[in-house]
């Protein structure tokens, strides 16, 4: 279980990060 915990917490910060880059205004 803990596998799919970590998928699903990379997954996450990914997207953050990915999201950051797109709207650097935000930050």
């Amino acid at each position: 279980m803990d596998y799919i915990i970590a998928g699903i917490a990379s997954l996450g910060l990914f997207i953050y990060l990915v999201y950051a880059l797109l709207r650097p205004e935000k930050f």
